[in-house]
């Protein structure tokens, strides 16, 4: 049984920067796709960033030129780098992976979740 657990989540005032670490273990092989989803208190879970296995990023547009993404296959991690944040990027933030072919901001095609890192921005 995959298990995917979350790191480095906190508080950070508007414009601060904070970085999250998610640590994969217990697959039998590197997941397709893994991707970083959040969920705001009353909204729905939605896409952050996501890396294939051949190392392409895609973030939302809501983070483009904020966000980094990197995942490393041989640690089997992947880390998000959040700068310039805002009020609006307050949510529990998620690490997720798939082995589906398909890789995209969708959290219902993700199978196995961490259990969620909370990141609060003040203004």
């Amino acid at each position: 049984q995959g298990q995917l657990v979350e790191s480095g989540g906190g508080s950070v005032q508007a414009g601060g920067s904070l970085r999250l670490s998610c640590a994969a273990s217990g697959f039998p092989h590197s997941s397709n796709c893994m991707a970083w989803l959040r969920q705001a208190p009353g909204k729905e879970r939605g896409g952050v960033a996501y890396v294939t296995e051949v190392g392409t990023v895609r973030y939302a547009s809501s983070v483009q030129g904020r966000f980094t993404a990197s995942r490393a296959k041989a640690a089997n991690t992947l880390d998000l780098q959040m700068n310039s944040r805002s009020v609006e990027d307050t949510a529990v933030y998620y690490c997720a992976a798939h082995d589906k072919g398909v890789c995209q901001h969708r959290a219902d095609l993700f199978n196995d979740w961490g259990r969620g890192t909370q990141v609060t921005v003040a203004a």
